[in-house]
């Protein structure tokens, strides 16, 4: 037998979600699948296992047998006698290469309780089975080629998506979007690299390769393609895990009666009295499709309460960390004349000015004071009542434009939502910068192809055409069992 832990190995793990549920699934993957289901499961037909048609579902009893019953040559009755029927369900048997892994798959659908699955799975295990690691269906998918690296990974923010968008993109790099996009890029690296060294093998001949300009031209057009794709990275990022927004301001001017109105549900403590709020509060909520990290903060002001300095530095740290901040102010106590006492931001494009408590001064005056600031900074200046809830749809959309585009169509339809995908494009441009330079200034040829082989390979990192075990035990590790 081959040892624990090696891709011979036949896996099971339970892969549905930790709860009580109609249905529950076993899965069971590699060469030995089938003989080990054989044994768990009893079809009601009375029809052989192996002689099962793939992708078909039948209805089965499924067994659990003691250690010593396994590979038994006893008689039927006492194989029988000791075996104990552990819940009913539907069985389908998946035939490589045609399943999720690739392998032999077989799984195993039952009732949705969380003993009658890990009895299911323990049967398994007594059957030969090992159980499978973090991750380890999605890496064999991988590892047998029935998807790239960036695929593997896209299954895991499938999982994962918590808004419309974060699925949206999900399913467009599942189905191999940005796979694909890469592979040209690599593929057309590869070819120049390929006329590049052929030039330099044959130096001596009488033989015309590809010329200078044409692979400047080829070069550059790749360097745009990758960096198009990285200043996608931020909204993809934001898409992926969501943007953190925090309501700052002085005490009293509405933050977290706003944090409650923007939740529809009274999340934090409202009074008159300044300094309401300590700590941090953090609620998320999905607005058109994305998904919104709410975090209320304690008042800015000078206080000698040692709790309230605390929530007060807090409240700075947070903002520190925000995709975007909401600078809130009290429209009801400014006036066009005395806004030099106001704070404005210093990071522009990470802050939106929000006058609230409208209602409590005419229209006119709102739109003077609105005027007035938006003279004095280059922040986006929102009008609003939280009481009376106008302007409250407008500042979700402003949140929601600052992120998300109207379409989100860049660079072909490419989104970059990892990382490591940014880490390795950012390299993969910087080996395409230094290799035009390199061309531009007529430096030997070799050192050119050392350039352009480190931007194949940075692109080949993406999809795990070039990898290391480390890094997929990496990326493997944050799935669940059983996926």
């Amino acid at each position: 037998m081959p040892a624990v832990g090696t891709p011979d190995d036949t896996i099971c793990a339970i892969a549905t979600s930790a709860g009580e549920g109609g249905i529950g699934i076993v899965r069971i993957s590699g060469p030995h699948a089938v003989d080990i289901a054989s044994r768990v499961v009893r079809l009601r037909s009375k029809r052989s296992f192996h002689t099962l048609t793939s992708h078909k579902l039948y209805l089965a009893d499924i067994l659990f047998l003691p250690v010593s019953s396994i590979g038994s040559h006893s008689a039927s009755k006492a194989c029988q006698s000791t075996e104990q029927i552990v819940d009913e369900g539907l069985v389908v048997y998946m035939k490589a290469p045609r399943s999720f892994t690739a392998e032999d798959v077989v799984e195993i659908h039952c009732h949705g309780s969380g003993l009658v699955l890990q009895r299911v799975c323990e049967a398994c295990v007594v059957a030969g089975a090992r159980l499978a690691q973090a991750g380890e269906f999605t890496k064999r998918a991988f590892l047998n080629g029935r998807l790239d690296l960036s695929q593997a990974e896209a299954v895991l923010d499938t999982i994962r998506a918590k808004s419309e968008l974060g699925l949206k993109l999900a399913q467009r790099q599942l189905r191999g979007e940005l796979a694909q996009q890469v592979h040209r890029l690599r593929t057309g690296l590869v070819g120049l690299l390929a006329h590049l060294e052929a030039g330099i093998d044959f130096a001596e001949e009488d033989i015309t390769f590809l010329g200078r300009d044409e692979m400047i031209v080829s070069l550059q057009e790749t360097l745009s393609h990758v960096q198009r794709m990285l200043t996608t990275a931020e909204t993809g990022r934001v898409l992926r895990d969501g943007v953190r927004v925090v309501i700052a301001g002085e005490p009293n001017v509405g933050k977290s009666s706003l944090l409650n109105s923007l939740l529809r549900e009274n999340r934090a403590i409202v009074t008159d009295i300044p300094g309401t709020t300590r700590d941090l509060i953090e609620e998320s909520v999905v607005w058109l499709g994305l998904q919104v990290i709410l975090i209320d903060t304690a008042g800015l002001r000078d206080t000698t309460d040692f709790v309230e300095r605390e929530g007060i530095r807090r409240s700075k740290e947070a903002q520190d960390q925000a995709d975007i901040v909401l600078h809130i102010l009290d429209g009801s106590q400014l006036t066009t004349s005395g806004l030099g006492n106001v704070c404005f931001p210093s990071r522009v494009h990470q802050h939106l000015l929000v006058v609230n408590k409208i209602d409590l001064v005419d229209a006119a005056s709102v739109r003077s004071l609105s005027d007035a600031l938006r003279a004095r900074t280059p922040c986006k200046v929102l009008p609003i009542s939280v009481r009376t809830g106008e302007g409250l749809e407008a500042l979700k959309v402003a949140i929601r434009t600052q992120f998300v585009k109207p379409s989100l169509e860049a660079s072909d339809g490419i989104v970059i939502t990892h990382v490591r995908h940014r880490v390795a494009l950012e390299r993969a441009e910087i080996s395409l910068q230094e290799s035009l330079v390199s061309i531009e200034r007529g430096i030997e040829p070799e050192f050119v192809a050392v350039d352009l082989r480190g931007a194949a390979d940075a692109l080949g990192e993406i999809v795990g055409a070039i990898t290391s075990d480390e890094v997929l035990d990496r990326i493997f590790s944050e799935f669940c069992i059983g996926k």
